[in-house]
């Protein structure tokens, strides 16, 4: 088999000669790109006469798939696969499978970064010291005995939980979908209108999906308290950023901290939450350690591997 990683998954090229003999020994050869292709031709030449291809986030469109006439199957690796064309993959019988995981710990640490800098200012904090100020107008706030809100419950969402369990905070889910360690952690389910009304902190986890693009609309945001403050580490599109900003320009609510948006960084200037106020942007770097590039090598180079086998792991439909 022919396996093509068309653009580079963050780990050393050793780390890559590693997993070509491992395949080589099996009779497979391994081709890795160290850049990204420059546009879908560029894709095309890369990926025509694979049979497996490997991705992470750039985008895999219908035109790329259907030019690709050996492809069997597609290793993501990324947790998310919004940005393949899944139709094309279903139309021409091509397996998906993702690294669902291998960021979990990473992503949930963010969350609590992003809170943490919110609620102890630390961002105006540090500034203040560089301009020989005091900590006037610095007093912050504890998670200790906050409503932390969780809006997707799945692996990152219960890890955050069980983060902010340890933080002392009562932990409130929306009422999707029930987990076993909901009932260890007590945590309380309400449906989302609830939840936005009732948090000090909301921390969003859900996939991008129809069901979710806008979920967390000017209606939404308006139902927070005015000393909430709102975290989104899943997907840009789930939040209408313009709502959002306005909500923040107006001190409806106290703070934001947010590392996805409706596009890759880098965002354009104009984009509304460049100026919004007590906001914290991070571009796009929640699943980024290199503790988690390499869980998510590993869980892609293991799904080639056990489809292969005919025993495949993480598919996505």
């Amino acid at each position: 088999m022919k396996i093509v990683m068309i653009e580079p998954i963050n780990i050393s090229m050793m780390k890559i000669e590693e997993y070509r003999q491992r395949f080589e020994a099996e009779g497979h050869q391994l081709t890795a790109y160290s850049n990204r292709a420059k546009d879908e031709a560029e894709m095309i030449k890369r990926a025509e006469a694979a049979d497996i291809i490997i991705i992470a986030n750039q985008p895999l469109s219908a035109e790329v798939i259907n030019a690709c006439p050996n492809l069997k199957m597609i290793s993501v690796a990324f947790t998310g696969f919004d940005h393949l064309a899944m139709e094309a993959c279903r139309e021409n019988d091509i397996l998906v499978a993702n690294a669902s995981g291998y960021a979990n710990q990473a992503v949930a640490e963010l969350v609590f970064g992003l809170t943490i800098d919110l609620m102890r200012k630390i961002k105006d904090s540090d500034q203040a010291v560089r301009a020989g100020e005091t900590r006037a107008g610095l007093i912050g706030n504890e998670l200790a005995g906050k409503n932390f809100g969780i809006v997707g419950f799945g692996s990152i969402g219960q890890k955050t939980a069980r983060i902010a369990d340890a933080f002392g905070c009562n932990i409130l889910v929306d009422n999707h979908k029930k987990h076993q360690s909901g009932e260890e952690l007590e945590v309380e389910y309400l449906e989302l209108d609830e939840l936005m009304q009732k948090s000090d902190i909301v921390s969003l986890h859900v996939p991008l999906k129809e069901a979710t693009e806008n979920l967390i609309d000017a209606e939404k945001i308006a139902l927070m308290k005015k000393s909430a403050i709102l975290i989104n580490t899943a997907r840009g599109p789930v939040v209408d950023s313009q709502a959002l900003a306005e909500a923040l320009n107006k001190e409806e609510i106290a703070g934001a901290g947010i590392d996805v948006f409706e596009m890759e960084p880098p965002i354009p200037g104009d984009h509304p939450l460049l100026n919004a106020q007590n906001t914290i942007l991070t571009p796009h770097t929640a699943f980024a350690t290199e503790e988690a590039f390499l869980k998510r090598a590993e869980i892609v180079f293991t799904n080639i591997e056990t489809w292969l086998a005919g025993k495949p792991q993480n598919v996505v439909s």
